[in-house]
């Protein structure tokens, strides 16, 4: 077992203060990273990472970072645009050559480059909550570079990605989602385990690509469709899709009742709409 400092010890030492313009809440507690680790790789059914890469985006001080390499991955790449965090990461190096640390914003970065060279990943982030969801919807266009997918988020953004049809969070997020990917809520984190706390809980999820994923081209237009039926919730499909050519005949093929409103229909639905 290597004798590597814990988290704490690097805040500390390097005096690293998070920035709320970066979105940062440090999680420096290693028996919670490595829960997150543990219950991800069980759901998996997984036992360590010898064989697979992985990704992080904002690692900060390394918390999550050393959960993942005590892991054993094969290969880590880190992406950190905050300067302030990458002497604690190229310490953190010393100890795991397989560590690899790219200075720069995770917003400009080409995963699907990564993917093409390297081959498939795994990403595992505690994601700036600024950007979550806008990078997750980049990386569920691309879901087939990906092994999975262990994510965590603001609460209500979770909520909002796993909910049910029929529910109030049910959106454009959940439709895309759930078309890309079978979703598990690992578990959910109370403000204090962060430094400095939030004011909101946090939840851990893992997506698991499905095989029958859709490409980018079809996801963006259904994307486009739930734009236009959740940009107007409270209306009836009829009214909030009227700009689509033929809707009438699409939907009645497709046994589609356009009085009911957009978070009436399932993702499956809005599938075959966009295909229609």
């Amino acid at each position: 077992m290597l004798d590597v400092p814990t988290t704490k010890f690097f805040v500390e030492k390097y005096e690293l203060m998070a920035k709320k313009s970066l979105g940062q809440n440090f999680l420096l507690d290693a028996n919670i990273t490595d829960k997150i680790m543990r219950l991800s790789l069980n759901a998996q059914k997984l036992t360590d990472l010898k064989t697979e890469c992985v990704m992080e985006i904002g690692p900060g001080p390394g918390g999550l970072t050393q959960a993942v390499l005590r892991q054993n991955p094969l290969k880590m790449t880190v992406i950190e645009m905050d300067t302030r965090c990458l002497d604690i990461l190229h310490e953190i190096q010393t100890f795991y050559p397989q560590l690899e640390i790219i200075e720069g914003d995770a917003l400009k970065f080409d995963f699907s480059l990564k993917a093409a060279q390297e081959g498939k990943f795994h990403i595992v982030s505690n994601l700036p909550y600024n950007i979550s969801v806008v990078l997750l919807t980049g990386w569920l266009k691309n879901i087939q570079n990906y092994k999975s997918l262990t994510l965590m988020f603001q609460k209500e953004v979770a909520d909002r990605i796993i909910a049910n049809i029929g529910t109030k969070d049910y959106g454009r997020v959940s439709v895309i989602s759930q078309l890309q990917c079978e979703i598990v809520r690992l578990f959910d984190l109370p403000p204090t385990c962060f430094v400095p706390a939030p004011k909101i809980w946090s939840s851990v999820l893992l997506f698991k690509p499905k095989e029958n994923a859709l490409d980018a081209e079809v996801l963006r237009k259904v994307e486009k469709l739930t734009e236009l039926a959740f940009g107007q919730r409270r209306k009836m499909l009829r009214q909030s899709l009227k700009t689509i050519p033929d809707l009438q005949q699409k939907a009645d093929k497709l046994g589609i009742d356009l009085t009911l409103r957009a978070e009436n229909l399932t993702p499956q639905q809005y599938l075959d709409l966009a295909l229609a």
